[in-house]
């Protein structure tokens, strides 16, 4: 294998010093280069790709998403797994801010690259790659019935779905995050040519402008709607509360399902939103809806965005009285969606809306628990829909660079 080139900066000894230990899952605030100190968001920093988590779930929210759902096309077994070692060989050098395999350039004339070439030059951009298993793995076709998790539930259909079955489900799914979305793209684009025979892209999403934060204590992003979205959201560093509503524990996971251990649950729901009837709403009544203020992101009442919430002072129908963790029994999310805008639908209207996605150790306990309150009354079902759904079971992190994604799992 040729050396790695030196196009990127990567966050390594000699090159940078991490004040804030970035591990997979956890925080990096701040590297320093010399006297200067500078964000890491803005620093093209890479993220380590092996730890207890996989990075890319409580890892600060990048700016840039592309996510991928795969169809798998063969029954071979041995050809799946190995393309889940391939496929963890190519993410640790993508993360890094290496190229995959020999490279873009330099190989044989007469075989095409390794690398598709178009992240040559950039930095590593805070990269994440992050992978799921959908419940349709589990049918039979590789030996892993009884080992599918009990808490892997399909979603029920809510009131107010109108879910398109070419942008549902998938047997994998790969959630690529950076803040640069050529880095994003690429790193999708190289997976699914190392995957050809084997997977095949069932439906992908671009995403932009994170609408959620794991990093309360920086400005919280706004949704299309113009309101700050996320303010209650779980912090990466808050480690009692992710093992208490984020990680599966070894106690949760057990019998068939104890490769489990360490990992979550995703949901990945794509929402279009009504932006032009939204744009018509009077201001008051938007704020009615939500139960904040637009400015401010104050909740009713309150002077200050982080204020707590009287719930009883919003409208029973708003969107924060009914998804509030009070509401629903203490369930607790870890968002980190992103806004979409895909052309127009046709008929002269913004294809635009919110690309969730949640992570949570149960399910049921989570998002089918908060989406069911609002699905039977929230104000903001006027303005929004459910067109896309899927949810995955995401295992825990890679170890070393013996481990490969979902070897629990195979072994």
């Amino acid at each position: 294998m040729s050396p790695a080139p030196a196009r990127r900066t990567v966050l390594a000894a000699g090159g940078g010093l991490a004040l804030g230990a970035a591990v997979a899952g956890g925080a990096v605030a701040l590297t320093r280069d010399g006297d200067a100190t500078t964000p890491v968001a803005d620093s093209g920093a890479a993220v380590p790709f092996h730890g207890a988590h996989q990075a890319g779930i409580a890892t600060p929210v990048q700016d840039r998403l592309h996510f991928a759902a795969f169809d798998v096309t063969t029954d071979d077994r041995e050809k799946l797994v190995r393309l889940l070692k391939e496929w963890t060989r190519a993410a640790e050098r993508m993360t890094a801010g290496r190229e995959v395999g020999e490279g873009a350039h330099g190989g044989l004339p007469e075989a095409p690259p390794d690398d598709t070439g178009e992240a040559l030059g950039l930095k590593p951009s805070r990269l994440t790659l992050t992978v799921g298993f959908g419940p349709s793995l589990f049918d039979g076709r590789f030996g892993l019935k009884d080992r599918r998790p009990g808490d892997l539930v399909e979603l029920p259909r809510f009131p107010g779905d109108n879910l398109d079955p070419a942008r549902s489900g998938g047997d994998l799914c790969v959630q690529a995050c950076a803040d640069d979305p050529q880095v994003a793209v690429h790193a999708i684009r190289n997976l699914a040519r190392i995957g050809f025979g084997t997977v095949a892209v069932r439906w992908s999403q671009l995403g932009f402008g994170k609408t959620s934060s794991t990093t309360p204590d920086a400005q919280t992003p706004r949704n299309l709607f113009g309101f700050k979205d996320g303010t209650r959201n779980i912090a990466g560093t808050d480690d009692a509360a992710l093992d208490r509503h984020v990680w599966v524990g070894a106690k949760d996971a057990t019998g068939g399902a104890a490769w489990m251990a360490g990992g979550s649950y995703l949901v990945a729901r794509r929402i279009r939103m009504n932006v032009e009837t939204w744009d018509r709403t009077p201001l008051a009544e938007q704020e009615d809806i939500f139960g904040r203020d637009k400015k401010e992101g104050a909740p009713v009442g309150k002077a200050k965005e982080h204020d707590e919430p009287f719930l009883k002072a919003m409208k029973p129908d708003s969107h924060v009285r009914l998804a509030h963790p009070d509401t629903n029994g203490g369930a607790t999310l870890l968002r980190r969606g992103y806004s979409f805008t895909d052309g127009t639908d046709g008929l002269g209207r913004l294809d635009a809306g919110l690309f969730f996605l949640a992570y949570q150790k149960d399910v049921r306990a989570g998002f089918v628990r908060v989406q069911t309150a609002l699905a039977a009354s929230d104000a903001l079902n006027e303005y929004i829909q459910h067109v896309g759904s899927a949810v995955f079971a995401v295992p825990p992190g890679v170890r070393d660079a013996d481990d490969w994604w979902g070897r629990g799992l195979f072994s």
